[in-house]
C-alpha cells in the first residue's frame, strides 16, 4: 500500500510503498489484549506489603484471663480484629511477570501498526528536524496536523528529539527498536520517519525459518519456497542440508561400529 510522505512543514512531498506483511495485517483483538496485559503486568514492582499479626510488634501477652471477666476471650492486641492488629490475606511482595512468545508479540506489534495505517492515523515523515527547544516540537505537531495524542518514532535515539518533547502531555518518542503494542495503543497518532518505516520492515515483516537440528529426520520438500528475500533460507535448502547431516552421522556411527569389532 502507498502512504503519503510529508515534511516538516506538513507538505506532501513523495508516496512510500509499504510492506503488507507488517502494515496490511488484519486485526486480532485477543492477541494485542494479551499483549497489552503482558507489558503492563511486567511493569509492577510486586513491592506491596502488609504485616500478620505475628509480624506486627507488640501483643506479646495475653489481654485478660481466659475466663470469669465476662468478656470475649482474646489472646493478643495485635490480632486482626484488633485496632493496629494483623492483616488477613493481605499483599506481600512477589512477581508479577508475564511471558509471550516472541513470534506473538511480533504479532501483536504489527496487528497495531496495520490499525494505524487503516485509520489514518499513521503519518510517516522524511526528516524531522528540531531544536531542544519544546516551541519547536510543538510547531512541528502542528504542521504535521497531529493531536495531542501521538508517538513519534525515529530511527535511533536522538537527544534533542526527547529533550524537546519531555515536557509536552501525551507525546512521546521512541526508537524503532523499542516499538511495542503498548506504546501504540497507548497513542492516537503514529508519526514515524521513513528511515524508521524501513527499518521496522526489515526487523519484522517476516520471521527467518529455523534450521533443524542435527539428527532429526526431516520430510521431503514440496519444491516451494518458504521466503523469497534475498539472503534467506529456503525449504529446499534446509531439507536439502538437514539430509546431508543425517547421512554423514549416520556414516559416522556405522564407522564407529565397525572399529569396535
Amino acid at each position: 500500500m502507498e502512504v503519503p510522505v510529508k515534511n516538516s512543514q506538513g507538505e506532501v512531498v513523495d508516496t512510500l510503498e509499504l510492506d503488507d506483511r507488517l502494515f496490511g495485517v488484519p486485526m486480532n483483538q485477543s492477541l494485542v489484549h494479551q499483549a497489552m496485559v503482558m507489558y503492563q503486568a511486567n511493569r509492577r514492582q510486586g513491592t506491596h506489603s502488609t504485616k500478620t499479626k505475628a509480624e506486627v510488634s507488640g501483643g506479646g501477652r495475653k489481654p485478660w484471663p481466659q475466663k470469669h471477666t465476662g468478656r470475649a476471650r482474646q489472646g493478643s492486641i495485635r490480632s486482626p480484629q484488633w485496632r493496629h492488629g494483623g492483616v488477613v490475606f493481605g499483599p506481600h511482595p512477589r512477581s508479577h511477570r508475564r511471558d509471550m512468545p516472541k513470534k506473538m508479540r511480533h504479532a501483536a506489534l504489527k496487528c497495531m501498526l496495520s490499525d494505524k495505517v487503516r485509520s489514518d492515523k499513521l503519518v510517516l515523515v522524511d526528516n524531522i528536524t528540531v531544536d531542544f527547544r519544546t516551541k519547536s516540537m510543538v510547531d512541528l505537531l502542528a504542521s504535521l496536523g497531529v493531536g495531542p495524542s501521538t508517538l513519534i518514532v525515529t530511527e535511533a535515539p536522538e537527544k534533542a528529539m526527547v529533550r524537546s518533547s519531555r515536557n509536552i502531555s501525551k507525546v512521546w518518542t521512541l526508537p524503532v527498536n523499542q516499538l511495542n503494542a503498548e506504546q501504540l495503543l497507548k497513542r492516537d497518532t503514529l508519526v514515524m520517519t521513513v528511515e524508521a518505516a524501513r527499518k521496522a520492515e526489515e526487523m519484522w515483516a517476516f520471521d527467518a525459518i529455523r534450521r533443524p537440528k542435527k539428527g532429526v529426520p526431516v520430510q521431503e520438500s514440496t519444491g516451494e519456497l518458504e521466503l523469497t528475500e534475498a539472503g534467506m533460507v529456503t525449504e529446499a535448502d534446509v531439507v536439502t542440508e538437514a539430509n546431508e547431516t543425517n547421512e554423514t552421522t549416520e556414516a559416522n556411527e556405522d564407522e564407529a561400529e565397525g572399529g569396535e569389532e
